[in-house]
Protein backbone atom coordinates (compact mmCIF):
# COMPACT_ATOMS: atom_id res chain seq x y z
CA UNK A 1 0.00 0.00 0.00
CA UNK A 2 1.37 3.46 -0.94
CA UNK A 3 1.07 6.70 1.03
CA UNK A 4 -0.11 9.24 -1.68
CA UNK A 5 0.23 13.13 -0.60
CA UNK A 6 -1.37 15.89 -2.63
CA UNK A 7 1.03 18.61 -2.59
CA UNK A 8 0.36 20.95 -5.57
CA UNK A 9 -1.90 23.66 -4.41
CA UNK A 10 -0.92 27.36 -4.46
CA UNK A 11 -1.37 27.87 -0.57
CA UNK A 12 -3.02 30.85 -1.16
CA UNK A 13 -4.58 31.43 2.32
CA UNK A 14 -0.90 31.31 3.54
CA UNK A 15 0.70 33.60 1.33
CA UNK A 16 2.87 34.76 3.76
CA UNK A 17 4.99 31.47 3.48
CA UNK A 18 4.09 30.31 0.18
CA UNK A 19 5.06 33.22 -2.42
CA UNK A 20 8.29 31.17 -2.88
CA UNK A 21 7.00 27.50 -1.93
CA UNK A 22 4.56 24.99 -1.65
CA UNK A 23 2.67 25.24 1.55
CA UNK A 24 3.75 21.39 2.46
CA UNK A 25 7.88 22.87 2.37
CA UNK A 26 6.40 25.42 5.41
CA UNK A 27 8.42 24.76 7.88
CA UNK A 28 7.32 23.84 11.95
CA UNK A 29 10.83 24.07 13.51
CA UNK A 30 13.88 22.73 11.58
CA UNK A 31 11.23 20.37 9.50
CA UNK A 32 8.55 21.26 6.64
CA UNK A 33 4.95 19.99 7.69
CA UNK A 34 5.33 17.46 4.57
CA UNK A 35 8.21 15.61 6.98
CA UNK A 36 5.97 15.74 10.01
CA UNK A 37 2.99 13.93 7.38
CA UNK A 38 5.13 11.52 6.47
CA UNK A 39 6.20 10.59 9.80
CA UNK A 40 2.50 10.30 10.77
CA UNK A 41 2.72 6.67 8.34
CA UNK A 42 6.19 5.94 8.46
CA UNK A 43 5.70 5.51 12.69
CA UNK A 44 2.75 3.23 11.84
CA UNK A 45 4.40 1.22 9.46
CA UNK A 46 3.64 2.65 5.84
CA UNK A 47 6.96 4.30 4.49
CA UNK A 48 6.23 3.89 0.72
CA UNK A 49 5.29 7.85 -0.51
CA UNK A 50 4.13 9.29 -3.80
CA UNK A 51 4.13 13.25 -3.81
CA UNK A 52 1.85 14.69 -6.64
CA UNK A 53 3.58 17.95 -6.92
CA UNK A 54 2.73 20.99 -8.96
CA UNK A 55 3.50 24.10 -7.59
CA UNK A 56 7.15 25.08 -7.32
CA UNK A 57 7.63 21.37 -7.57
CA UNK A 58 10.79 21.79 -7.55
CA UNK A 59 12.02 22.77 -3.91
CA UNK A 60 10.27 19.41 -3.11
CA UNK A 61 12.34 17.51 -5.55
CA UNK A 62 14.88 18.88 -3.93
CA UNK A 63 13.99 18.33 -0.63
CA UNK A 64 13.54 14.72 -1.02
CA UNK A 65 16.34 13.79 -2.90
CA UNK A 66 18.17 14.76 0.53
CA UNK A 67 16.54 13.04 2.69
CA UNK A 68 18.56 10.67 4.88
CA UNK A 69 16.10 7.85 5.86
CA UNK A 70 14.49 4.02 5.23
CA UNK A 71 11.67 5.66 3.40
CA UNK A 72 10.75 4.88 -0.31
CA UNK A 73 9.85 8.21 -2.04
CA UNK A 74 8.49 9.16 -5.23
CA UNK A 75 7.67 13.10 -6.64
CA UNK A 76 5.59 13.13 -9.95
CA UNK A 77 4.49 16.63 -11.29
CA UNK A 78 1.99 16.39 -11.35
CA UNK A 79 0.83 19.82 -13.07
CA UNK A 80 0.72 23.36 -11.97
CA UNK A 81 -3.35 23.57 -12.55
CA UNK A 82 -4.32 20.36 -12.12
CA UNK A 83 -6.98 19.79 -9.39
CA UNK A 84 -7.27 17.20 -6.50
CA UNK A 85 -9.08 14.50 -8.35
CA UNK A 86 -6.63 14.65 -11.46
CA UNK A 87 -3.55 14.54 -9.49
CA UNK A 88 -4.82 11.25 -7.58
CA UNK A 89 -5.46 9.93 -10.93
CA UNK A 90 -2.32 10.65 -12.40
CA UNK A 91 -0.33 8.81 -9.53
CA UNK A 92 -2.80 5.79 -9.81
CA UNK A 93 -2.00 5.69 -13.49
CA UNK A 94 1.36 4.99 -12.63
CA UNK A 95 1.02 2.86 -9.84
CA UNK A 96 -1.74 0.53 -10.82
CA UNK A 97 -1.16 -2.67 -7.97
CA UNK A 98 -1.99 -1.32 -4.96
CA UNK A 99 -4.16 0.04 -2.56
CA UNK A 100 -3.69 4.22 -1.67
CA UNK A 101 -3.40 6.06 1.30
CA UNK A 102 -4.55 9.33 0.79
CA UNK A 103 -3.63 12.89 2.29
CA UNK A 104 -3.55 16.65 1.95
CA UNK A 105 0.22 18.27 2.84
CA UNK A 106 -0.63 20.99 4.64
CA UNK A 107 -3.01 18.93 8.03
CA UNK A 108 -1.54 17.01 10.76
CA UNK A 109 -3.67 13.98 12.88
CA UNK A 110 -3.14 11.19 15.19
CA UNK A 111 -5.50 8.74 12.69
CA UNK A 112 -5.27 5.24 13.74
CA UNK A 113 -4.48 3.69 9.81
CA UNK A 114 -5.15 0.74 10.68
CA UNK A 115 -8.73 1.25 11.75
CA UNK A 116 -9.32 3.45 9.08
CA UNK A 117 -8.21 0.37 6.90
CA UNK A 118 -10.45 -1.55 8.94
CA UNK A 119 -13.36 0.23 8.08
CA UNK A 120 -12.97 0.22 4.44
CA UNK A 121 -12.67 -3.91 4.91
CA UNK A 122 -15.53 -4.34 6.95
CA UNK A 123 -17.99 -1.90 5.10
CA UNK A 124 -16.63 -3.24 1.20
CA UNK A 125 -16.13 0.20 0.18
CA UNK A 126 -13.67 1.56 -2.89
CA UNK A 127 -13.44 4.39 -0.27
CA UNK A 128 -13.09 5.49 3.26
CA UNK A 129 -12.92 9.34 4.66
CA UNK A 130 -11.35 10.23 8.40
CA UNK A 131 -14.32 12.25 9.55
CA UNK A 132 -13.38 15.14 12.45
CA UNK A 133 -14.51 17.39 13.86
CA UNK A 134 -13.60 21.15 13.91
CA UNK A 135 -14.04 24.02 12.45
CA UNK A 136 -16.63 25.30 10.17
CA UNK A 137 -15.00 25.90 6.69
CA UNK A 138 -14.69 22.39 5.43
CA UNK A 139 -16.74 19.84 3.74
CA UNK A 140 -19.16 18.28 5.43
CA UNK A 141 -20.37 14.55 6.24
CA UNK A 142 -23.57 13.59 6.84
CA UNK A 143 -23.12 9.56 8.31
CA UNK A 144 -25.88 6.84 8.01
CA UNK A 145 -24.74 3.68 9.89
CA UNK A 146 -20.49 3.98 8.79
CA UNK A 147 -21.35 5.36 5.26
CA UNK A 148 -21.25 8.82 3.59
CA UNK A 149 -24.66 9.86 2.87
CA UNK A 150 -24.19 13.39 1.90
CA UNK A 151 -20.92 15.50 1.18
CA UNK A 152 -20.65 18.87 0.36
CA UNK A 153 -20.08 22.53 1.75
CA UNK A 154 -20.68 22.92 5.89
CA UNK A 155 -22.39 26.12 6.98
CA UNK A 156 -21.66 27.96 9.99
CA UNK A 157 -24.65 26.85 11.69
CA UNK A 158 -23.97 22.79 11.08
CA UNK A 159 -22.36 20.61 13.48
CA UNK A 160 -21.77 17.35 13.11
CA UNK A 161 -18.89 15.75 11.38
CA UNK A 162 -16.67 16.77 8.28
CA UNK A 163 -13.94 15.60 5.88
CA UNK A 164 -10.72 15.65 7.68
CA UNK A 165 -8.38 14.05 4.98
CA UNK A 166 -6.68 10.71 5.33
CA UNK A 167 -8.47 8.57 2.73
CA UNK A 168 -7.85 5.00 1.91
CA UNK A 169 -8.86 4.47 -1.64
CA UNK A 170 -9.17 1.72 -3.96
CA UNK A 171 -7.11 1.68 -7.70
CA UNK A 172 -11.20 1.65 -9.13
CA UNK A 173 -11.78 5.18 -7.61
CA UNK A 174 -9.75 6.32 -10.34
CA UNK A 175 -12.21 5.07 -12.98
CA UNK A 176 -15.08 7.71 -11.14
CA UNK A 177 -12.15 11.10 -11.82
CA UNK A 178 -12.58 11.84 -15.79
CA UNK A 179 -9.48 14.26 -16.19
CA UNK A 180 -6.97 16.61 -14.55
CA UNK A 181 -9.66 19.42 -14.02
CA UNK A 182 -11.53 17.33 -11.55
CA UNK A 183 -11.81 18.11 -7.98
CA UNK A 184 -11.34 15.40 -6.00
CA UNK A 185 -13.72 16.65 -2.91
CA UNK A 186 -16.40 18.28 -5.39
CA UNK A 187 -16.45 15.86 -8.11
CA UNK A 188 -15.15 12.20 -7.15
CA UNK A 189 -16.61 12.29 -3.49
CA UNK A 190 -19.71 12.98 -4.18
CA UNK A 191 -19.96 10.42 -7.10
CA UNK A 192 -19.05 8.05 -4.79
CA UNK A 193 -21.50 8.80 -2.03
CA UNK A 194 -23.64 8.26 -4.79
CA UNK A 195 -22.74 4.87 -5.20
CA UNK A 196 -22.91 4.19 -1.60
CA UNK A 197 -19.08 3.87 -2.10
CA UNK A 198 -17.46 6.22 0.36
CA UNK A 199 -17.17 4.78 4.13
CA UNK A 200 -15.97 6.91 7.09
CA UNK A 201 -14.13 6.59 9.93
CA UNK A 202 -14.45 8.45 12.84
CA UNK A 203 -11.67 10.26 14.62
CA UNK A 204 -12.16 11.84 17.31
CA UNK A 205 -8.74 12.72 18.41
CA UNK A 206 -5.98 15.66 17.90
CA UNK A 207 -6.57 16.74 13.96
CA UNK A 208 -5.35 20.29 13.05
CA UNK A 209 -4.75 21.92 9.48
CA UNK A 210 -2.58 24.52 8.75
CA UNK A 211 -4.74 26.82 6.29
CA UNK A 212 -3.15 30.22 7.94
CA UNK A 213 -0.46 31.38 9.89
CA UNK A 214 -1.93 31.68 12.59
CA UNK A 215 -2.50 27.76 12.24
CA UNK A 216 1.49 27.25 11.47
CA UNK A 217 2.54 28.99 14.72
CA UNK A 218 -0.77 27.03 16.91
CA UNK A 219 1.09 23.51 14.99
CA UNK A 220 4.95 25.19 15.71
CA UNK A 221 3.91 26.21 19.59
CA UNK A 222 3.02 21.75 19.54
CA UNK A 223 6.37 20.91 18.41
CA UNK A 224 8.11 23.17 21.48
CA UNK A 225 5.76 22.11 24.22
CA UNK A 226 5.49 18.33 23.29
CA UNK A 227 8.34 15.60 23.58
CA UNK A 228 5.94 13.64 20.94
CA UNK A 229 3.42 16.28 19.34
CA UNK A 230 0.00 15.38 19.44
CA UNK A 231 -0.28 14.23 15.69
CA UNK A 232 2.11 11.51 16.46
CA UNK A 233 0.45 9.98 20.02
CA UNK A 234 -1.66 7.57 18.76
Amino acid sequence: MKVLILAGGFGTRLSEETSDKPKPMVLLDKNPILWHIMNIYASQGFSNFVIAAGYKAGSIFDWTNKLLNNWEVDVIDTGLDTQTGGRIKQCMKKYTNTEFLVTYGDGLANVNLQKLIDVKKTLKTKATVTAVRPPARFGALDLDSGMVSHFGEKRQTDSGWINGGFFVLEQSVSEYIVDDSESFEFHTLPKLVNDRELSAFQHEGFWQPMDTLRERNLLSDYLEKYKIPPWLSI
